[in-house]
């Protein structure tokens, strides 16, 4: 359920859809067609593809699992309560078994996804 009629939002988390993204099935969390100053996703990471964002920084904290984050030609091990930060302009892309919450600054858009 979605509230914008007052000072708050408030979604059911059984209530929102998943979906395919670049990353792997997501639940958009809050996006920004609320009109919010950041994008909230969650997302079970499944065959992401290398990509970049021009506008947006990432925060990408694992909740679940383990695996690798490619981080402009650099692979780094990440597990469960790790943050990682990606700002404009470094290619990356998740690899193994892992739930992530992704934050974007400004709101994640489908504009603002670059491939090579």
């Amino acid at each position: 359920m979605l509230l914008v009629d007052r000072k708050y939002i408030v979604k059911k988390f059984s209530e929102i859809p998943v979906e395919r993204s670049s990353c792997g099935y997501r639940r958009k969390l809050l996006g920004y067609e609320e009109g919010e100053v950041a994008s909230v996703h969650l997302v079970d990471i499944s065959e992401a593809k290398r990509h970049y964002h021009k506008k947006t920084t990432e925060f990408y904290f694992i909740v679940k699992g383990s695996g690798e984050m490619e981080l402009d030609g650099e692979t780094i091990h990440v597990e469960e309560g790790d943050l990682i930060v990606i700002k404009p302009g470094c290619r990356h892309r998740a690899v193994g078994n892992m739930r992530a919450l992704i934050i974007g600054i400004p709101p994640f858009t489908e504009e603002d996804m670059y491939y090579d």
